[in-house]
C-alpha cells in the first residue's frame, strides 16, 4: 500500500490533511454538492473525523474506499476530493468518484482530476478496468464520464434506496485497452 500523489497541470491529488478541514467542510456541508453522493451533509465534527480516518488509509487495500484531496496548485487550497477503491475480489478492477466544491465547478477541474486518476490507475498501476456508478439524474457526472471516453454498460432501475427514495443508476466503464486506444488517437 502506498501514499498517493498524482499531479496534473493544475491539480495535486494527495492525502487529506487536517489543514483541509475548513474548505472540505464548506462544500461537504452543501446539500447541492451532496445531492447525488453516497454521503449526506457533514457537520464540522463529522468532517474532521472523516479527514482523520482517511488520512491514515493507503491506496491498494482491496474493497476499501480511500478519499483523497484535490488541491489547486496555483492557490494551494483544497477544491474537492476523490475516492478510489480496488475491487475486493479482483484488484485489477477499480472504481473512482469525484466531488468538486460548488465554488470551483464548471472550470474543468473534475475532468482534469478524473483523467489524472485514470492515468495513474491504467498507466502506473496497470489496472484492467475502471467502473463508474452514477445516478441517472446526475447529468453533470454523466457528461463528464462520456467526455473522458467511458461507455455506458448498464442501467439499473430503482436498484438503490437512497436518501429516502428509490433511485436508479447507470454503470459506465473503461478498459485499459480502450484508454490506450483513446490516447493514441488524440
Amino acid at each position: 500500500m502506498e501514499t498517493l500523489n498524482i499531479q496534473t497541470s493544475r491539480l495535486i491529488i494527495r492525502h487529506l490533511k487536517l489543514s483541509d478541514l475548513i474548505n472540505f467542510h464548506r462544500y461537504r456541508s452543501n446539500p447541492e454538492v451532496t445531492k447525488y453522493q453516497g454521503f449526506d451533509v457533514m457537520t464540522i465534527g463529522q468532517a474532521e473525523a472523516f479527514i482523520k480516518d482517511n488520512s491514515v488509509k493507503r491506496f491498494g487495500k482491496p474493497g476499501e474506499w480511500v478519499q483523497y484531496a484535490i488541491e489547486n496548485i496555483e492557490t494551494g487550497k483544497l477544491i474537492g476530493d476523490c475516492a478510489i477503491k480496488l475491487e475486493q475480489y479482483d484488484t485489477r478492477i477499480a472504481e473512482a468518484g469525484i466531488t468538486i466544491s460548488h465554488l470551483e465547478q464548471n472550470k474543468g477541474f473534475a475532468k482534469e482530476a478524473l483523467l489524472g486518476i485514470m492515468s495513474f490507475l491504467f498507466d502506473a498501476k496497470e489496472i484492467h478496468r475502471i467502473v463508474e456508478i452514477v445516478d441517472v439524474e446526475n447529468t453533470a457526472s454523466i457528461n463528464l464520464l462520456k467526455s473522458t471516453g467511458f461507455r455506458q454498460e448498464g442501467h439499473f432501475i430503482e436498484n438503490i434506496f437512497f436518501k429516502g427514495k428509490w433511485g436508479s443508476e447507470f454503470q459506465y466503464a473503461m478498459l485499459k485497452r480502450e484508454w490506450d486506444d483513446r490516447r493514441g488517437n488524440l
